[in-house]
């Protein structure tokens, strides 16, 4: 099925960091969420990125804009989540929010429990600003795609769910377009009565 089948999506990507946002360093958060969601969407993508510094009021601001101005169906936030005090990221995305959508923070930190510790002081939310689903993501491109695409045994089948399995069908939820996916990277989970027939090529 070529791309044009699919439902077009317009994705943010937000990566948070001082330094970055300076040019100390490369940001990596932004190429490391390009790179995952190429591969696991098959819905032809339009991409707004944005690489600002740990300013809570910025950060509220670049959200609005990509919701209320870009029309983004998703919005993806990197760094600024840990405890440190300009790790504000959290604070800037409640302050959009409609409503707040608990489990993705906490299937996160379920996630990275299995590898580290000091998951549990990661403070990452995921919200509901009109009819766009924002969620905080960790700032290593490892973490992302691990808390994304979730843990998998030798033989591929999902040991620890990843939090994307359950994006799609909150989209559907929304108004949003039919986000499908790749199975070999991550397989949408939708109740039957919301899955759509396969489109003829």
């Amino acid at each position: 099925m070529s791309p044009s089948n699919f439902d077009p999506v317009r994705i943010g990507l937000v990566s948070i960091s001082d330094r970055a946002s300076r040019g100390v360093y490369e940001d990596q958060g932004i190429p490391a969420l390009q790179e995952w969601l190429s591969r696991a969407l098959r819905n032809p993508i339009t991409w707004e990125t944005r690489l600002i510094p740990d300013e809570r009021e910025g950060i509220a601001a670049t959200l609005r804009e990509l919701v209320d101005e870009r029309g983004c169906d998703l919005v993806l936030t990197t760094g600024g989540t840990g405890p440190a005090p300009r790790d504000v990221t959290p604070e800037a995305t409640l302050d959009v929010a409609d409503r707040e959508m608990p489990g993705f923070g906490e299937q996160m930190r379920q996630i990275s429990l299995r590898f580290v510790p000091t998951a549990i002081l990661s403070r990452q939310v995921a919200v509901i600003r009109r009819q766009t689903l924002i969620i905080n993501l960790p700032g290593q491109p490892k973490s992302i795609a691990e808390t994304l695409e979730g843990l998998k045994d030798a033989e591929g089948r999902p040991v620890v769910h990843g939090i994307f399995a359950a994006v799609p069908y909150c989209i559907d939820l929304l108004g949003g377009p039919y986000l499908e996916t790749d199975e070999a990277v991550c397989k949408a989970f939708r109740p039957k009565n919301a899955v759509r027939p396969a489109r003829a090529t």
